[in-house]
């Protein structure tokens, strides 16, 4: 077929957007749509949203691009669907929601009541996990409705994650990618198989393997566009549903990212810095690499879980006079403020900041740090010092990436929201000390997820042949040599030893804040 499409879904946190994909990277048409409502909260920290409310996001941009471009749907060869990670539903026998979607940002806790077996205890202490193991498995949502709401979980023939269900909505079929399989779930990310009831792991979040779904490798048909879909939407009937992978995954073979040498940095709501690799290597020590969109490779990650939200969280605390200013002038707060920092120096005049607001699981006695105010310091100091953190620690979780590999990192993309900025990627191109790049368009996402339903239809013949044709340059911002060796001066001498000199006052206002909680209850 002359010019073929790809029609591709892309389900975020906070919008949904439906593309037509052509074979050179282009768009023939986008359509997004914004939640008015991301999630809503039952109690603090929950993050929830209806059981169908992406499935009526993906309907409505997907019937809007349907009638907008009637004359050619025929040269849509197949669709594709990458999703947000580690969001859930608990489905009864035939395949409907028991209760509402929770999604990656919740943070309730199950009840850690020593669960775990005797032997098993034993070997997780052993080997450094004892507080690990408990994290996580405070952190699965399974635990909690199995603690909470076991009439929901008696009822639940299969927990799913929302691409799945999604999946199923769109064909009648309730299976998903293997690469999708991301979050608080039993599955063993080496094998790309569900985790056997042999597993050590297996306790942590034990849901019994009836209730979890089929699997297919990424390129593989899904099911067909169903009458239902087909009926509500007016994308045709019967084109294929090609597995792909979750969103981030998308994302780092949008950007080109299918190389040893190469890292893919995402500045989203969480940040995020990804390798490509054909061995498996964990990123830190007992994390799991990812299984990649591309079958025979793994992406090994390090997450920021507090990203580029740092950025909205500064300017809802602090930024009141600069979005004033940036609606008189007409232009975003952000723009704004990265006029205001591009006369800073590197290390803000002494002022650093650890991007810990929330802890990761390796390092869970972690807090948010910011060191060295002075009487000189304003407002934009500590965004710009919020950016060099997050680059410090971005670099930081790249070195001991490249550490645990055994290989060297040459080649950095950039993508996501933070990404639209020129001197957030030259901050981050001088803290690295490599080209940073970014690409033709902020949809790497739904780039990634077109070139798996191509390939799959035998438009390119591999990866390294759809990103020639699918990906191009934009932009490389150079380091400044003056301003890299400042900044390994800074994070040597200073920011490499924040933790460790802080972790036992850290562990004091931990327990410190616990004992004021339950004063408080009493």
């Amino acid at each position: 077929m002359d010019n073929p499409l790809i029609l591709t879904f892309d389900v975020g946190t906070q919008s949904a957007r439906c593309l037509l994909v052509k074979t050179d990277g282009s768009f023939e048409d986008i359509h997004q749509v914004k939640y008015e409502t991301p999630y809503y909260s039952p109690n603090p920290g929950w993050a929830e949203q209806k059981a169908d409310f992406y499935y009526e996001q993906i309907c409505e941009a997907g019937k809007i691009i349907a009638e907008r471009n009637k004359d050619k749907l025929d040269r849509v060869i197949a669709v594709t669907l990458t999703v947000i990670r580690d969001t859930v539903l608990c489905l009864d026998k035939d395949n409907k929601p028991l209760r509402d979607i929770i999604l990656w940002l919740d943070k309730r806790q199950a009840d850690f009541n020593d669960p775990f077996p005797l032997y098993k205890k034993a070997l997780f202490k052993l080997v450094g996990m004892g507080e690990a193991t408990k994290i996580i498995y405070q952190a699965s949502v399974c635990n909690w409705i199995m603690q909470y709401q076991p009439e929901i979980w008696e009822k639940t023939a299969k927990y799913v994650m929302l691409p799945t269900y999604l999946n199923y909505r769109i064909t009648g079929n309730l299976v998903d990618s293997e690469a999708n399989m991301i979050g608080h779930i039993p599955f063993d990310y080496q094998k790309r198989v569900w985790r056997s009831k042999n597993n050590l792991n297996r306790c942590i979040c034990d849901v019994p393997s009836d209730k979890c779904c089929d699997l297919v490798k990424s390129g593989e048909e899904l099911g067909k566009i169903s009458k239902e879909f087909s009926e509500k939407t007016g994308i045709p009937e019967g084109l294929p549903l090609i597995a792909t992978g979750s969103d981030k995954g998308c994302e780092t073979v949008g950007l080109s990212v299918v190389h040893k040498n190469q890292a893919a940095i995402s500045l989203g709501t969480t940040a995020t810095v990804q390798l490509a690799l054909k061995k498996y290597v964990e990123p830190q020590r007992f994390m799991p690499a990812y299984p990649a969109v591309p079958n025979d490779m793994f992406n090994p990650e390090i997450e920021i879980y507090r990203g580029f939200w740092l950025i909205s969280w500064f300017i809802n605390e602090f930024g009141a006079k600069d979005e004033m200013e940036a609606k008189e002038l007409g232009i975003h707060t952000e723009k704004l403020l990265d006029e205001k920092i591009k006369e800073l120096p590197p290390g803000c005049d002494g002022l650093l900041l650890q991007p810990y607001w929330t802890p990761g699981v390796i390092n869970p006695t972690s807090k948010g740090a910011v060191i060295g105010f002075s009487d000189h310091h304003t407002r934009y100091h500590l965004y710009r010092a919020i950016i060099e953190g997050l680059g410090f620690e971005l670099y930081h979780s790249l070195k001991n990436m490249e550490k645990r590999a055994k290989l060297n990192i040459d080649e950095v993309y950039i993508a996501g929201g933070g990404a639209r900025s020129d001197i957030v990627c030259q901050i981050f191109a001088d803290i690295i000390g490599l080209p940073v790049k970014t690409i033709q368009t902020h949809e790497a996402c739904s780039i990634g997820a077109s070139m798996v339903a191509f390939i799959s239809k035998g438009v390119f013949k591999d990866y390294d042949d759809a990103i020639a044709s699918m990906v191009h340059n934009k932009k490389v911002f150079m380091p400044n040599e003056e301003n890299h060796k400042a900044y390994m001066v800074i994070y040597k001498s200073a920011y490499s030893k924040i933790f460790g000199s802080l972790e036992h006052i850290y562990k004091k206002t931990i327990k410190l804040t616990k004992r004021f909680e339950r004063r408080q209850k009493i």
